[in-house]
């Protein structure tokens, strides 16, 4: 069993991190060919996953495969840097740069010099760095806060993302040079639920490094998950990915009782379900109601938003949500606009206007045509005509004065 771990002298201070990746799995086995392929280069590699899928793990290994392995590797977390301290960071300074700066300092690139810089969350970079960040790429070569001498600098850049970067250049809060720069080889990491054969052999290894930690193994050996527990940890959605099975498992190692591990043990909470970075969809509707143990349609909708929120990548989400209440209320309603107006409490001219908005009706369609026969409301509804007006705008009024 292949299995990749982040350095030993490391894994102390990253508890927050996803610190173990094996390749049972096909899809992880098709990862790990694809890894071999991109390191013996010096391009640039974007590795695009979920939070907690050990996208640091793979930029070590691709460090480690290539021909800088004996070379510094540096980590930097780009969600971690001081707004007004990026460039000082990444490019270094001279004594005098800046309130503070009380010597000459080398920049992140400079300590990467002949070896690999690993950018983790790239989309958090704000579009002045960007700028910088792609003349380094471009020109191989920095030049510090307060001077005006270029430095040569020899780095390979792997960089990492957990959001949907061609939706964060889509929405002008990511250069696309830049993005084509990073992406010229890709990898990316499925979510750990998409690797099922992954699962056990992972629990394996947590247990094992865990009951060492804690002595269990001296004492009376590595506890042993029962086929219960085995099944349990198969049939969860994972939404942390590696980070949350660990933490699973040391949690399991600490409460159970005579050398076996049972699914009771196990911390597995059933959170809502994410939006899926990697396709962009919205959850499905089995895929909420499993997420929640109540029948009511509103505690559903608010496990899906939750859904949606925790994972908010898409900048057009509120238009994503409006479309899919209106044209939902406009089915619904049998295609009658005046029915859906009355269901969702607004007036007829705001269904009309988001549904040719959305594409859903064209210009110029005919009266008749609009409003067929439909079923009749619901005594709520037929008996409140007044709830046509006036009309609850369904978008921000920033946003509805533009349209």
């Amino acid at each position: 069993m292949a299995i990749l771990t982040l350095p030993q002298q490391e894994k102390p201070s990253l508890s927050v991190r996803a610190k173990a990746l094996v390749f049972e799995d096909p899809k992880s086995r098709a990862l790990l060919s694809r890894i071999r392929q991109v390191a013996p280069s010096s391009a640039t590699v974007l590795v695009a996953g979920e939070t907690g899928t050990g996208k640091e793990i793979i930029a070590r290994h691709i460090h480690a495969l290539s021909d800088r392995a004996g070379q510094p590797f540096v980590a930097v977390n780009c969600g971690a840097f001081s707004e007004s301290l990026i460039e000082s960071d990444l490019f270094g300074h001279e004594k005098g740069a800046f309130t503070g700066a009380l010597g000459a300092k080398m920049g992140w690139f400079e300590s990467a010099h002949k070896g690999t810089l690993f950018l983790d969350e790239i989309g958090d970079l704000p579009l002045g760095a960007q700028v910088k960040l792609l003349r380094v790429l471009q020109e191989h070569e920095v030049v510090r806060l307060g001077s005006r001498q270029s430095v040569p600098v020899d780095v390979r850049l792997i960089a990492a993302t957990n959001v949907r970067l061609e939706e964060a250049v889509a929405a002008g809060h990511f250069r696309e040079d830049l993005y084509y720069r990073l992406a010229v080889a890709k990898v990316t990491v499925d979510p750990l639920r998409e690797r099922p054969g992954d699962i056990l052999p992972l629990a394996e290894y947590f247990l094992n490094v865990y009951a060492e930690r804690l002595g269990a193994v001296a004492q009376r050996g590595a506890p042993v998950l029962t086929p219960q527990a085995q099944r349990a940890l198969l049939a969860h959605p994972w939404m942390g990915n590696i980070r949350e099975l660990e933490n699973a498992i040391h949690h399991a190692l600490l409460v159970c009782q005579g050398g076996h591990i049972v699914a009771e043990d196990l911390p597995l909470l059933a959170l809502p379900p994410r939006r899926n970075t990697a396709s962009g969809g919205l959850p499905t509707l089995a895929a909420i109601a499993s997420s929640t143990t109540s029948a009511d349609p509103r505690e559903m909708l608010k496990a899906a938003l939750l859904a949606l929120y925790g994972e908010a990548s898409s900048p057009s989400l509120w238009d994503e949500i409006e479309q899919m209440a209106m044209c939902v209320a406009y089915e619904y309603s049998h295609h009658n606009q005046l029915q859906t107006a009355r269901l969702l409490g607004v007036s007829r001219n705001v269904v009309r206007a988001r549904l040719l908005q959305f594409g859903v009706l064209t210009p110029g369609t005919r009266s008749e045509e609009l409003d067929p026969p439909g079923p009749p409301l619901g005594p709520q509804l037929a008996a409140s005509p007044e709830r046509l007006g006036p009309a609850r705008p369904l978008v921000r009024q920033d946003a509805a004065t533009h349209r």
